[in-house]
């Protein structure tokens, strides 16, 4: 254990108290009875905490190459924590992604793996909730008595994700059976509902009552954004255009690909009949779950050796169906590795067939040679990465949803997407809405023009009701709810949504300079060995290290 490693590990310790829910998120042991004290002092504590560790971090001796990588990745999050802790970029803080409400649901939900589940341990973190709730409301009118409150459009989402989250909770000790502690999970689960029922009525009640009507944060609380979620500085004006630029590209891929499969036929048409097509469907949930899990056995054992040197350990990815709307979503191996990378897939309770022309790309951006890959690797490498940057991969989205995205990109390459309409469900579920999503997110928040030429309200600037009439009609995404989540979730956490399509254009371009350095010695299995050996980092961070010669 080096100087730099131990204070690495103490971060991570240390990280880990202060933040349970974190820790759950990010696979650390040792946190599981209690919840995050969302209250001010110990955010207070946490900042504290990113001072203290960057002041010794200055002082601590880097010996060698993977030490020089590691103190930089270190070094970067600390100074981003510290910035957004000068700037109290979470004093208001109601994300409806990723905030506190979100994330004592997660932290809880990762306790219930039902006939396994560990009671005694869910009953410690139920009981934490209406601490927690309440240590969140004290911030919250902390903030508001010097005249700051999230946007109107978070305190609602918040009060209604608090009722949405009352019957889970309520559900939860079902597994259990009789007994004394059967009756004392009852008892915490109906404590931890009325908290719900009661912090749900403030925010309704009370809080909504100040929560001004604009939600564009402009371009300074933007900018800290995109470096806490992109670990980069981008000139917007431009990322802005590019963003217009490559949503064009996507939809003339989309058209091409869908001109392959009926020709003359406008894209909307195609995706509705191809939802119809009894070639790209199963009969149901069970079926569906085969599917996934012969998508992720087959990619591995095409990948393995060839593109790619899979550790065993990996090479078995545990694909399960729940009910429900939502996202495919990926669930890293734990620290120890008691807890497999698992992909978890909603699908609604229906009885009738389920269309799959979207779902290889999809498996291929969560599976191999995407999230479980590229995170189990990372999990499995002590040789030169510290326990810091084997937990981190939360903590750098860019790096991980961008290399989700290359993944998807990569198997088109390599002929796993060769069905046209599994390459026109890859641009329409990975590509499109990620694009769309860089010129919204910016859009939004600086409140731009819309460009001319591009045949959608142009001069006017951004409102959420453009952008629903964007996603909605314009491109013809999703639902209603799911629209109105979108707008919710660029306008609450700015920055984020470009994590996927700046991320992916970082690891071609990389690629590509590769490939153009290295001419006829360039090896593609070997540069992906190296790009998953440096473990999560910021965008800057990563296209310095990959520019570098081996």
């Amino acid at each position: 254990m080096t100087a730099l490693n131990r204070l690495a590990d103490r971060y991570v310790d240390e990280l880990a108290a202060l933040d349970p829910c974190l820790a759950a998120v990010m696979g650390i042991a040792g946190q599981e009875e209690r919840l995050t004290d969302f209250g001010p002092q110990a955010a207070y504590a946490r900042a504290e905490l990113a001072r203290r560790t960057l002041k010794a971090l200055d002082d601590t001796p880097v010996a060698g190459e993977a030490e020089r990588v590691a103190a930089a990745v270190l070094r970067e999050r600390l100074a981003t924590e510290v910035a957004l802790a000068d700037a109290d970029a979470y004093g208001t803080l109601l994300d409806t992604l990723d905030g506190p409400v979100q994330r004592v649901r997660h932290a809880l939900g990762l306790l219930d793996q039902g006939a396994d589940t560990v009671w005694d341990t869910l009953l410690a973190r139920l009981r934490a909730v209406p601490a927690t709730l309440a240590g969140l409301r004290e911030s919250l009118e902390a903030a508001r008595r010097d005249g700051r409150v999230a946007p109107y459009r978070q305190v609602v989402r918040n009060a209604r994700e608090c009722r949405d989250t009352r019957p889970y909770l309520a559900g939860l000790p079902a597994g259990h059976g009789d007994g004394v502690l059967r009756r004392a999970l009852d008892e915490a689960a109906a404590a931890a509902d009325e908290a719900l029922t009661g912090f749900a009525a403030y925010l309704s009640d009370e809080l909504a009552a100040d929560a001004p009507e604009q939600d564009a944060l402009g371009a300074d609380r933007y900018r800290l954004g995109v470096r806490e979620f992109l670990g980069t500085r981008l000139d917007l004006m431009e990322t802005y255009a590019w963003g217009w630029d490559e949503l064009a590209r996507v939809q003339s891929e989309m058209a091409e690909a869908a001109a392959r499969i009926a020709p003359g036929e406008p894209v909307p048409a195609v995706l509705a009949a191809l939802d119809g097509d009894p070639r790209y469907q199963v009969k149901d949930a069970a079926a569906f779950r085969d599917l996934i899990q012969g998508l992720a056995d087959g990619a591995i054992a095409d990948l393995d050796g060839t593109h790619f040197a899979i550790p065993e350990p990996l090479r078995r990815i545990d694909c399960r169906i729940t009910l429900g709307e939502g996202v495919a979503v990926y669930l890293a191996p734990s620290e120890d590795l008691s807890r497999p990378g698992t992909v978890w897939w909603p699908l609604p309770a229906s009885d009738g067939p389920v269309p799959v022309w979207k779902v290889p790309g999809t498996m291929f951006h969560e599976g191999v040679p995407g999230h479980h890959l590229q995170l189990g690797v990372t999990t499995l490498n002590t040789t030169t990465l510290n326990r810091f940057q084997r937990l981190s991969s939360e903590l750098h989205p860019a790096h991980v949803e961008g290399w989700g995205l290359y993944a998807e990109r990569l198997m088109e390459e390599l002929g796993h997407l060769a069905d046209p309409a599994h390459r026109l469900g890859m641009l329409a579920t990975g590509q499109l809405l990620r694009a769309a999503r860089v010129v919204l997110d910016i859009g939004l928040h600086l409140r731009l023009p819309i460009p001319a030429g591009t045949g959608f309200h142009e001069g006017e600037r951004w409102t959420p009701r453009l952008a629903r009439e964007f996603l909605a009609e314009h491109l013809g995404l999703g639902p209603a709810g799911f629209v109105e989540f979108e707008i919710d979730r660029y306008l609450g956490r700015p920055g984020q949504a470009l994590a996927y399509k700046l991320g992916e254009k970082v690891w071609l371009e990389a690629r590509d300079a590769a490939r153009l350095r290295d001419g006829a010695a360039f090896d593609l299995k070997r540069f992906h060995q190296r790009a998953l050996d440096l473990g999560p980092m910021g965008l800057d961070l990563l296209r310095a290290e990959l520019a570098a010669p081996l």
